[in-house]
């Protein structure tokens, strides 16, 4: 029997983080001894927010396969491919916004949330259609399973419209695809404002130094109601606390009890977090030091992973195009 197809991926905007690695990363990384795992970098989408410097997408294209490959995906079980090099994603994404309506985008709930984030003065074409370009990424690959969190869960259904809509059309070809939810909880950052993110300074790179881990937990917030180390404290507000029961949860029990008694102090609980973070991502930076010290080998990881999901994507579009009586020519 064969395999089920995962698609999955991440928008070129920067390297990533711990956030990144507890809510997509490591399931990925399971993922792709089950499935026939495909991974998009989706540089164009990127463009959605940064078109204003298109050139810091070339570095951070890099960075993110760096970081991918440090997290344990495997360049010979897994497809890494560049979405901007797959033409046939651009040409399914026209051919898909010919059906489907400005006002649906329009009322997408992640597009609204997104857009008011992304602080846009006004909504760009390509912003507005990020969904349809989302519709295109997957059904190109033909994948059957999508792994998601809540807040993406509109823009899968609207894909599984798209596709439902095209098979009753024309020709029933595409693949509906499944979603795979996460029950993985969005990391806190270390502010303890908002999730971990780049943009907002409160992130852990996965290459980060001990020395930049350590800085980054001991100004980390903690429970503000707690003034001395003895008082009692209140751990489901406190980022440290979500840090332990991500990156340490066996003992998380423990510290919550203990914080919750006043037993433990905010210094030793961080310093317990820091050690178990530095310990997670040590094997992670002796990985990214071998493909960063072997650039030419990064270089064919994604030359090839991008040819393979070429040939996928060209496969599906004959059959697009036949269906839609689009092959003029013998």
């Amino acid at each position: 029997m064969l395999k089920e197809r995962v698609l999955t991926g991440d928008r070129v905007t920067g390297k990533l983080h711990l956030g990144h690695y507890v809510g997509s990363l490591k399931n990925r990384v399971m993922l792709q001894d089950q499935y026939e795992t495909f991974v998009l970098l989706a540089d164009v989408q990127a463009l959605t927010t940064h078109f204003l410097k298109p050139e810091l997408i070339r570095s951070h294209l890099r960075e993110i396969t760096l970081d991918y490959l440090a997290a344990g995906i495997k360049p010979e079980s897994t497809t890494i491919f560049i979405q901007s090099m797959i033409p046939e994603i651009a040409e399914l994404t026209v051919l898909f916004s010919m059906f489907v309506t400005v006002n649906v985008l329009r009322h997408n709930p992640t597009i609204k949330s997104e857009s008011r984030n992304s602080g846009l003065d006004d909504m760009y074409y390509g912003f507005l259609g990020y969904p349809v370009s989302q519709a295109a990424d997957i059904t190109i690959c033909k994948a059957t399973i999508i792994p998601v969190g809540e807040d993406q869960l509109p823009h899968l259904e609207l894909t599984r419209k798209i596709v439902r809509r095209f098979n009753e059309l024309y020709k029933p070809i595409l693949v509906e695809p499944k979603a795979l939810i996460s029950d993985m909880p969005r990391l806190v950052g270390t502010d303890g404002k908002a999730k971990m993110s780049k943009s907002l300074g409160n992130a852990i790179d996965l290459d980060s130094s001990a020395e930049e881990i350590s800085h980054q937990i001991r100004k980390a917030v903690t429970d503000p109601a707690r003034i001395h180390k003895h008082d009692p404290g209140h751990p489901d507000i406190c980022p440290i606390y979500a840090y332990h029961c991500a990156f340490r949860p066996e003992g998380s029990s423990e510290i919550r009890e203990n914080c919750k008694k006043g037993t433990i102090g905010c210094g030793d609980c961080k310093e317990l977090i820091t050690r178990s973070i530095e310990e997670l991502l040590e094997p992670m930076q002796e990985r990214r030091a071998y493909y960063k010290a072997r650039s030419s080998l990064v270089e064919d990881i994604l030359i090839s992973g991008t040819e393979r999901a070429r040939t996928v994507a060209q496969s599906t579009m004959n059959e697009v195009r036949e269906a839609m009586s689009l092959h003029y020519f013998d």
